[in-house]
């Protein structure tokens, strides 16, 4: 099965640089516009686009050498291209997804389709929108880092930071950096004791093709309530009209610094699925994105993140709003024509690619180098924990952890405190199944990344029956005491219960922390050792 695999990827290789060779000869020869500007299909065949009806001088030999007193995008009196098309590239809640699984391919097929992009397309810029990091057993288990010099690799120029980001806090944010050949983004990520924006975060970037020069600004966007209590207890967001103001001041410093595309890469998206192109109602942008930055023409193009959904909208102004998906669905790509003449520009395409596009070309060598690199720090992931006999969704798995919590509280606390139950607001991630066959300690990475402890609370009967009892956002489980309780609850007394340290500070539960269990025993812990101990059946 592997070796027709690799002659298949093999096969859809040679062919996709057939059609690369193909297409940059049909551009060179046609110098027309594409017929096809500003689409948004997902399954395109890959192809250069910036090649077409681009010129090999700079932004300012241009704007020296050529006149287009017509505005058709070519010279007066030689009728050379006077276009400079810059191709931007955008991936957005990566989520440490290097490595192919049952439900996604990995980054080595994207980095052998980055890598044709920016050999064809030689003004390709690649960016990140924010949630690179967290979320599988290879990024997790080097806190970031091999996901970081993945993204040295192939190029990114910058990163906005995004609220997982900060799951591990501040001090692997920083780590990261230090790694990083390009600069994390966060106009609006302020620090507490002394009120002044990050200093491991820039505000934005000012970089240059072929003469033009580009200015990428990213912002963490109104997702604070989205970070872990404890991991984020330094920093704050500055969301809404202050934020709006942090963006436009930095857009007009940009273009005093000659910044003739400005590009948004914010931490935030859209809420709703979108297919097709579609122009957004302003009303729907309110709570992540301030229509007058479009308006008033601070910013070209938005690079979105944070919601997982896949779109590419235009607003009521005319600037393009796209997010790839995220998890390696897609990435989000937009070409922008300049007249270097005049300035005028435009977008002249607009889509997402679809992983279905790259995901069967050859892999590119830089992931297993990095996992060769980091095979210490992972060799945990490998460890086959045991057999799961049927497949189980993540209503099974959240479920399955709340009982766990509350059997590791009785263990650790249940000689001193009456424990009504266990459980709380328990996210399981993406693929959402722990599948049928042996399960590695990576699949629970995946299904369960998150590092919160677990923490005993008290709590007034009144919360316990609103915000546990009678809530269907939250899996609890209780035995016969808690049963008793439930039935019997008195609304002033005082009743403990084991939660995570997600669930334990927000507020609305009304929770008063009383001990941790301790770092290091996270619910995939508590789930590794109920497979090892063969419980799961």
């Amino acid at each position: 099965m592997y070796n027709k695999m690799k002659f298949k990827k093999s096969i859809i290789a040679i062919i996709v640089a057939l059609m690369l060779l193909l297409s940059a000869c049909n551009n060179a020869s046609s110098g027309g516009e594409n017929p096809n500007s500003n689409g948004n299909s997902t399954n395109k065949p890959i192809q250069s686009q910036s090649q077409n009806n681009t010129t090999s001088e700079t932004f300012e030999e241009i704007n020296k050498n050529h006149k287009d007193n017509d505005n058709n995008g070519r010279c007066d009196k030689c009728n050379k291209s006077v276009l400079i098309k810059i191709d931007f590239f955008a991936i957005n809640d990566l989520h440490g997804k290097i490595c192919d699984s049952n439900t996604q391919p990995g980054v080595d097929e994207l980095t052998t389709y980055l890598k044709m992009m920016n050999k064809n397309e030689s003004n390709m810029v690649l960016l990140s929108s924010g949630d690179m990091w967290q979320g599988s057993a290879e990024s997790n288990l080097t806190k970031g880092n091999l996901t970081t010099e993945w993204m040295n690799h192939v190029g990114f120029e910058s990163m906005t930071i995004g609220n997982h980001e900060y799951d591990w806090g501040s001090d692997d944010i920083i780590a990261n950096t230090k790694i990083a050949d390009f600069p994390i983004l966060a106009i609006n990520v302020y620090a507490k004791d002394d009120n002044q924006r990050v200093d491991y975060c820039q505000s934005s970037v000012l970089i240059e093709r072929n003469g033009v020069k580009i200015g990428i600004i990213g912002a963490a966007g109104d997702n604070y309530s989205s970070i872990a209590v404890d991991s984020s207890k330094d920093v704050y967001f500055k969301t809404g009209k202050e934020l709006t103001a942090l963006v436009k001041a930095e857009s007009e410093k940009l273009r005093k610094q000659g910044a003739q595309i400005i590009v948004y890469s914010l931490h935030d998206g859209h809420d709703k699925s979108s297919s097709g192109s579609g122009m957004i109602a302003d009303d729907s942008l309110k709570g992540y994105y301030d229509v007058s930055l479009s308006s008033g023409g601070y910013v070209d193009v938005v690079f979105e993140a944070h919601t997982h959904q896949s779109y590419v909208l235009k607003d009521a102004y005319g600037v393009y709003h796209l997010q790839g998906g995220g998890e390696n669905k897609g990435i989000s790509h937009v070409e922008i024509s300049l007249n270097a003449v005049n300035g005028n520009k435009r977008v002249t395409q607009s889509e997402i690619v679809s992983s279905t596009i790259y995901q069967y070309v050859n892999d590119d060598e830089i992931v297993e180098k990095l996992l060769k690199k980091y095979d210490k720090q992972l060799e945990i992931s490998n460890n086959v924990l045991g057999n799961n006999p049927s497949r189980k969704n993540s209503n099974y798995i959240s479920k399955l952890i709340a009982q766990l919590y509350y059997e590791e509280g009785v263990k650790k606390w249940g000689d001193k405190y009456d424990i009504v139950l266990g459980g709380g607001q328990i996210n399981v991630r993406n693929p959402y199944y722990l599948y049928e066959g042996n399960v590695k300690y990576a699949d629970l990475l995946s299904v369960l990344p998150f590092d919160n402890e677990l923490v005993l609370c008290s709590i007034k009967g009144r919360d316990l029956q609103s915000r546990f009892f009678n809530n269907n956002d939250y899996s609890i489980y209780y035995s016969s005491y808690g049963q008793n309780v439930k039935n019997n609850i008195d609304p002033n007394k005082t009743y403990y219960i084991v939660t995570d340290s997600w669930s334990s500070p927000y507020k609305w539960n009304n929770l008063t922390e009383i001990e941790r269990l301790g770092p290091d025993i996270y619910a995939r812990d508590l789930l590794a050792q109920y497979i090892l101990d063969g419980r799961l059946k």
